[in-house]
């Protein structure tokens, strides 16, 4: 990454201030490994990503996808900068944390009283590099800081009632005894005992020694501290609940998804503005249109704006557990199910989906009814927010923190390009499969670990909402991570390059496995043909072949509960888990069995039937 110059302008003769380059990170990773509030490690030095509203994006291309820009309340969403050595495009970092030492004189200190050279991070009397140090303190409201070592090192010696008064120099060395935090000693000059680093991890440690959260937000700059009632926690810097991205996905689909609509983005506000003008309309849509030597439609834009305040009317309306997140997914599923030819669309339409060419009937003593092939299918990726300790897949009450210090109008995001296969199993026979005892009573037992899991770790116990952790839902996450695993074995597909995308409820009983990544793994029609019925059917029934043996069982098959909180069952890496990137609950709510069923009890597979043909 690369931090920018500043733009303003500037009094003649004075000269523009400019920024070191830190290094690169792809624009991909600003949104789900290194974005704002994250710390990131470039050689031995270590940095925190500003805020948004730090950021250079005067040449950032614009990505639009309506539906989900009206749903987290922006007007558009931007590419994160990327930049090359003759660019002064970039995004700007912040040094974190401020306290480092020397590997050769162990002088443990802010990194500023080192006395280091211009331009360089190393010790001033040793010229050795600087390290950062490997603690920080941080707490579920997001904020973070540095280690208190001064108090962690003086808390059996305190003068006056406060640790840390000494006047003495902090030195860190390690023992090399072990690799345990029992080996990373810290000493003061001031003559105190060395005291190791051993149960710095404690959940009260920092509470222990009267340690409270500062409220400090160093992504923002100089941000306000704010008041923080919050316990602060010890993390390692690169521990990946340091910074958890709060992502939002959606995909482009009709009528937003076709060319004409695309083509009118970038105009969207000011046509939204002129809706009661349909004569100043026609006049614009000419003019733009002159310039793009393409003919707009003032009856389509209409109808489009009408489909957008039905929309915006229907979101209102929600209630309950529907969620705005929710109702995209369920507009996504009617257009699945509905599906889009390819025939009369041209290239800058993002959603082709059509049923297979030859019959499905092979498909039927599965249960698994309407496969469609999605040809074209766009994906756009938000980075909303970001977390800290908590994180979003096992907390329901998650503080959000912000990624700039005032609201702004667009947030940072991605899109994915690719193609994907759609399917759906029969309702009937599913609600059927459901209502038998065994396979209701293994549902309750995921959802109840899975409730106990998140009111344990919920501030407000009664508020946690109810898991959707039901037979259906588990069925089908389970359902699509064999055939992720099976087509990243038969098909050539890295499981990795493939993402799940699940719609279920009372209303939805389908999955969607589509390209995850934007490179050419799975983009050049491959996945499309591995939906084909024929092959499908062969996919199908290997996965669930492959699915009744586990090299883990019996210990797997006859879990009363794996993965965090117990909210797997019959699920482990040595059968159904997939990368975490894949999964859209974090490799959680699974069970094997209900796919296939167990050895005493065959009939809680739904598909058990169907492998006895």
């Amino acid at each position: 990454m690369t931090p920018p110059p500043a733009r303003r302008r500037r009094a003649a003769g004075t000269p523009e201030r400019s920024f070191p380059r830190r290094g690169s990170v792809r624009r991909a990773q600003m949104i789900t490994t290194y974005g704002v509030g994250s710390i990131v490690a470039v050689d031995n030095e270590s940095f925190m990503v500003s805020g948004t509203d730090s950021w250079n994006t005067t040449d950032a291309p614009t990505v639009y996808e309506h539906r989900l820009a009206r749903v987290l309340g922006v007007k558009s969403f931007l590419l994160p900068p990327a930049s090359d050595d003759t660019s002064k495009d970039g995004v700007r970092v912040r040094r974190f944390p401020l306290w480092h030492s020397c590997p050769e004189c162990n002088a443990l200190q802010h990194v500023s009283r080192f006395n280091s050279p211009p331009g360089k991070n190393e010790c001033g009397e040793c010229a050795e590099d600087l390290v950062p140090s490997r603690f920080v303190m941080a707490c579920p409201r997001g904020h973070i800081e540095d280690f208190p070592y001064w108090k962690w090192a003086h808390r059996n010696n305190r003068q006056d009632g406060e640790a840390g008064l000494c006047g003495g120099e902090l030195r860190m060395r390690t023992s090399g005894r072990t690799a345990s935090l029992r080996s990373i000693l810290i000493s003061c000059t001031c003559g105190i005992p060395e005291v190791s680093m051993e149960g710095a991890f404690r959940r009260t440690a920092l509470a222990d020694l009267k340690v409270y959260c500062g409220g400090r937000r160093p992504w923002l700059g100089k941000a306000a501290v704010e008041d923080c009632a919050e316990k602060p926690r010890t993390l390692q810097r690169g521990s990946s609940v340091v910074w958890q991205p709060v992502v939002r996905t959606a995909l482009s689909i009709p009528p937003w998804s076709d060319s004409h609509t695309t083509r009118l983005e970038p105009h969207w506000d000011t046509l939204r503005a002129m809706k009661d003008n349909p004569i100043g309309m026609e006049g614009f849509l000419k003019a733009i249109g002159a310039q793009e030597n393409y003919t707009f439609s003032v009856d389509r834009v209409m109808s489009l704006l009408e489909a957008e305040n039905h929309e915006d009317t229907a979101q209102d309306e929600d209630h309950g557990t529907d969620s705005a997140y929710v109702a995209l997914r369920r507009q996504e599923y009617e257009r699945l199910v509905a599906g889009r030819p390819e025939e009369g669309t041209d290239h800058r339409d993002t959603f082709v989906c059509e049923p297979p060419r030859t019959s499905a009937t092979g498909l039927a003593p599965y249960g698994v009814t309407g496969p469609m092939l999605v040809k074209r299918l766009r994906e756009v990726r938000a980075l909303k927010a970001f977390s800290r300790v908590d994180m979003p897949e096992t907390h329901t009450d998650v503080h959000e923190a912000p990624l700039s210090l005032q609201p702004m109008d667009w947030l940072p995001a991605m899109e994915v390009t690719g193609e994907g296969v759609f399917l759906r199993l029969d309702e009937e026979r599913l609600d059927d499969w459901a209502r038998s005892a065994a396979v209701a009573a293994r549902a309750d037992r995921i959802r109840s670990n899975h409730l106990r899991m998140l009111r344990e770790r919920a501030k407000d116990p009664a508020s946690v909402p109810d898991s959707p952790a039901d037979a259906r839902m588990v069925l089908l996450h389970t359902l699509s991570h064999a055939l992720i695993n099976e087509w990243s074995l038969d098909g050539g597909y890295p499981a990795a390059s493939l993402r799940e995308r699940l719609y279920t409820d009372e209303t939805m009983a389908g999955l969607l496995v589509c390209t995850a990544t934007s490179d050419s793994a799975g983009s050049l029609g491959g996945l499309v043909a591995q939906g084909e019925p024929d092959r499908l059917e062969s996919a199908l029934r290997s996965a669930l072949l492959r699915a009744q043996w586990c090299s883990a069982d019996p210990l797997c098959v006859e879990s009363g509960g794996s993965g965090v909180g117990g909210i797997n069952l019959a699920a482990c890496h040595a059968c159904v888990l997939l990368p975490e990137t894949s999964c859209e609950h974090n490799n959680g709510l699974l069970d094997r069995a209900m796919l296939i069923g167990t050895p005493e009890d065959p009939s809680i597979g739904f598909f058990s039937e169907a492998l006895r043909e």
